[in-house]
């Protein structure tokens, strides 16, 4: 069991590999069947006297060569990703509930209110189009009234987007990501004298972004709190 414990667990590591990355809040309902299969098989197989690495290699193999084939006809033909994946549905348009496809989709106000709250949106009076997507999430338009102004809208300037950065992550230094933003330990330790801290290890998280303070947040039941 030791040894087909193993090579099940490598089996369905590098099976996952090749079908591709799907994060988990991304599956589809058929994706997540498919995933429950695949493991019951390989559970099934590990306890079954008369089953060895043959035979769940046989297993990982069918089944994994009839998902990639599955994936490569929703690639090739568009027409079938409705069938295999489904497809998003209009529950809200226009400020109008539509009963038709909540009801198809077994989805009743109640539900709806909890999505929508889970998007800070708590009374339908703010949604112009709410749409549920084929992994079960709701994506939500606001009315112009209750959406949030851009810089655009404000006739402002646009600014550069600039990405943050770990410097410090539980009381050590991250000195790839100092590199990568062509910075130094000394210049990171000037920055944190300035806030107080004199000791790396009193520092729980630091973040860098250009032209903004560094972000430092301490430990709390030992480091320095900055006032």
């Amino acid at each position: 069991m030791l040894v087909d414990t193993i090579f099940g667990f490598f089996a369905l590591f590098l099976l996952t590999k090749i079908l591709g990355k799907t994060q988990i809040s991304q599956l589809t309902a058929f994706d997540f069947i498919s995933a429950i299969i695949l493991g019951e098989l390989v559970g099934n197989a590990l306890f079954d006297d008369n089953s060895g690495i043959l035979q769940i290699g046989y297993v990982l193999l069918l089944w994994g060569s009839l998902l990639y084939i599955t994936e490569i006809i929703t690639q090739k033909f568009k027409s079938t990703r409705p069938l295999l994946e489904g497809s998003p549905e209009i529950v809200i348009r226009k400020g109008k509930l539509i009963r038709d496809v909540m009801k198809k989709n077994k989805l009743d106000i109640n539900q709806l209110q909890h999505m929508l709250r889970g998007k800070d949106v708590f009374t339908l009076r703010e949604v112009e189009y709410a749409i549920l997507e084929t992994n079960g999430t709701l994506s939500v338009l606001k009315k112009s009234d209750f959406q949030t102004p851009t810089r655009k809208d404000m006739k402002l300037a646009p600014q550069p987007a600039n990405l943050s950065v770990t410097l410090i992550n539980d009381g050590e230094i991250i000195y790839d990501n100092l590199k990568e933003r062509n910075l130094t330990e000394e210049w990171l330790m000037d920055a944190l004298k300035e806030q107080g801290y004199d000791n790396v290890k009193d520092v729980f998280y630091a973040e860098y972004m250009k032209d903004e303070e560094l972000l430092v947040l301490p430990f709390i039941n030992r480091g320095k709190q900055k006032k």
